[in-house]
């Protein structure tokens, strides 16, 4: 019932991802939100997301921002790191995701998306067909809307810790170790 919401991993901190580890296992793109995924929401880009990115460049990552936001916000944090970004993507829409891949020239075999959101950013990836970290979010103290779609993915992730901790994937099993 709730599976289209599952990624097919969770870490606790986008700054926690084993990066090497993917690249090494064949992923070459990746696709990533901003706002709570990498700073808090509507925060500038800081030291901590630029050396990220660096990283994952000098890793051989080719990276692209995939964001609901609009232009102005994502462009500001887009340049600080060095990155392309697709705005106003629609998420949960698969769009901006194969726009994403387009730009990077990643396709399905080898790109990964890492979110905060269920309902927006991992079910994106599930329909653009390709792996997710989701990660937890920087800060819960949003407004309202966003407290209640919270509220909703705090029950399907119940189901998805239960679901992960019986039907682990390679991935899982890999980041693991």
């Amino acid at each position: 019932m709730f599976r289209k919401f599952y990624p097919t991993v969770y870490s606790e901190s986008a700054y926690t991802v084993d990066f090497g580890l993917l690249y090494e296992k064949g992923f070459r793109g990746l696709l990533t939100d901003v706002d709570n995924t990498l700073v808090p929401h509507d925060a500038p880009s800081t030291v901590q997301a630029e050396e990220l990115f660096r990283k994952l460049r000098d890793t051989g990552f080719k990276i692209c921002i995939i964001s609901n936001n609009d232009e102005a916000r994502v462009k500001t944090f887009a340049d600080r790191v060095g990155a392309p970004y697709v705005f106003k993507a629609s998420k949960p829409s698969a769009t901006g995701y194969l726009r994403g891949m387009e730009i990077t020239g990643t396709d399905i075999s080898d790109t990964i998306f890492m979110g905060d959101q269920l309902f927006t950013d991992i079910w994106g990836a599930n329909n653009a067909r390709i792996p997710s970290v989701l990660v937890k979010p920087i800060r819960t103290d949003h407004k309202f809307l966003i407290l209640l779609k919270r509220a909703g993915e705090a029950i399907v992730k119940l189901f998805y810790f239960r679901y992960a901790a019986k039907h682990k994937t390679e991935l899982q099993k890999l980041l693991e170790k």
